[in-house]
């Protein structure tokens, strides 16, 4: 803590106080703590002031648990120095030292940690600020947004999407960086939308993003003028990852809506694309795209009655898993899961409850009520229909179908509709009503031939021959 020649007498007094509670045997350095806090309160020069943020942020940061106010000092004293002449020194360390914490408060997301997360981010997008990069306080600003995705906080999503939006409509930086933000942006939105279960609502954001991706691949063509702000020489993902991104996303929405040729023709093409890129540079993000795209396309298989192609890609699955085992831990459950449904389709019962025994050891799922999802509410209808129907609660049933059908209906989950019709059909039937069970399997035979969906274009084949 050496101090520098022509200072006030009061400060260097205080400033050797510190420095002998910091050094005697044992130091104590509450009273430590106290000196360097008086001199703040004596409203020093700006160059002593930032000085002193940055002796108590170390001292804090070595002494105590407080890493947050510690950081609020170190923070200071960088954003004071940034603007002074002749500051480099505390600049330079204060920023040394934040970066030391910023590396060991990594692992938060990782944690799930993610209010901590999201403040590490919210700092960034305050340094982006005052770096003068509107680029990169939207990156800091849309990666808050993905973790308050992830954490379900949908209110802050909103308003952190919407902030989001309109600082991009008027960014008027790099073309290419401003078509980049808007991917990130409405990948968000999308799944946004997907999580919330409203199919159909995504639609126009998924259309932009189509379009979108078109145009910034034509510009990733041309020569990219060189960047002049330091701060702005990074992109939240490479222009071809981007490209893979997007057709995951289709697959998604197509599996909700219940577009399986669909969601195998945008599977195919992004497998495609992460074989050619993984010949390049295997990057452990082209293995997690390429697992989440199998879950699907498998999904698809087995709706779709295709079970040796099926079991196939399980087994390519596995094998992404065994190159990259921390996905195994990610996604194990998903895997089991997909091996009990295939064991299902096989009619081999037991081998199923045993998969799906073991998907359930990897869950650990927290529910949180405000929520639901759209989708999953109408699913959760049908399912009630579906018990009440196998209790013969038919009027009961046919109440919680009807419900199944309106949200079904609402957002375009084809799937759900086939399914709740042909099970309304079913009830008819059981009652004795043919006309109205006739009403409820045609549209539903229609609707899963064109989906298609074969187990329920096999009920409702029985249900019209009877």
């Amino acid at each position: 803590m050496a101090s520098t020649p022509n200072l006030e007498p009061w400060y260097v007094s205080l400033l050797g106080l510190a420095e002998n509670f910091r050094t005697s045997n044992p130091p104590n350095i509450r009273l430590c703590i106290h000196c360097l806090q008086a001199i703040l309160t004596c409203k020093p020069v700006p160059r002593i002031e930032a000085r002193t943020h940055l002796q108590l942020g170390n001292i804090l940061l070595t002494h105590t648990k407080n890493i947050d106010l510690a950081r609020s000092h170190l923070e200071k004293a960088w954003s004071m120095s940034v603007s002074m002449q002749s500051a480099d020194d505390i600049k330079f360390e204060a920023a040394s030292v934040l970066g030391q914490i910023f590396e060991k408060q990594q692992i938060h997301a990782a944690e799930k940690d993610y209010n901590s997360a999201c403040h590490l981010l919210g700092v960034g997008a305050e340094f982006a600020a005052t770096a003068r990069s509107d680029y990169s306080r939207l990156l800091f600003l849309l990666s808050k947004g993905m973790l308050l995705l992830i954490d379900k906080k949908m209110e802050e999503v909103h308003k952190t999407l919407s902030q989001a939006g309109t600082l991009i409509e008027s960014y008027n930086g790099q073309p290419v960086q401003k078509e980049s933000l808007k991917v990130f942006f409405l990948i968000l939105q999308v799944c946004h939308y997907l999580m919330a279960g409203q199919v159909k609502s995504v639609k126009p954001a998924l259309k932009n993003l189509q379009q979108i991706i078109q145009t910034i691949t034509q510009l990733h063509t041309d020569e990219e003028p060189a960047i002049s702000n330091p701060v702005e020489s990074f992109h939240w993902l490479p222009i071809e990852h981007m490209c893979v991104l997007v057709y995951l996303v289709t697959v998604m929405h197509s599996m909700q809506a219940g577009y399986m040729d669909k969601a195998q023709k945008y599977t195919d093409k992004a497998l495609m694309q992460i074989e050619k890129l993984k010949m390049l540079d295997a990057h452990p993000l082209l293995s997690t795209f390429q697992l989440m795209l199998l879950e699907h396309i498998i999904m698809c298989r087995l709706i779709m009655g295709n079970k040796t192609l099926a079991i196939q890609e399980i087994f390519q699955a596995c094998q992404v898993c065994q190159q990259q085992p921390r996905l195994f831990t990610t996604h194990g459950a998903q895997v089991h899961t997909l091996l009990g449904l295939y064991a299902m389709s096989m009619n081999c019962m037991e081998a199923a409850e045993a998969q799906f025994k073991t998907a359930v050891k990897f869950i650990y799922v927290q529910i949180d009520k405000k929520n639901y999802s759209h989708s999953l509410k109408a699913s959760a209808y049908y399912v009630q229909g579906l018990q009440s129907f196998f209790a013969a609660r038919y009027n009961e049933a046919k109440r919680y179908l009807r419900e199944t059908l309106k949200m079904a209906n609402a957002e375009d989950l084809n799937r759900l509709t086939s399914c709740s019709l042909v099970l309304l059909g079913h009830i008819f039937l059981s009652l004795g009503n043919n006309s109205e069970a006739l009403n409820m399997v045609t549209p539903a035979m229609q609707l899963a031939g064109k989906i298609p969906d074969v187990h329920v274009q096999l009920w409702a084949s029985s249900l019209l021959k009877e």
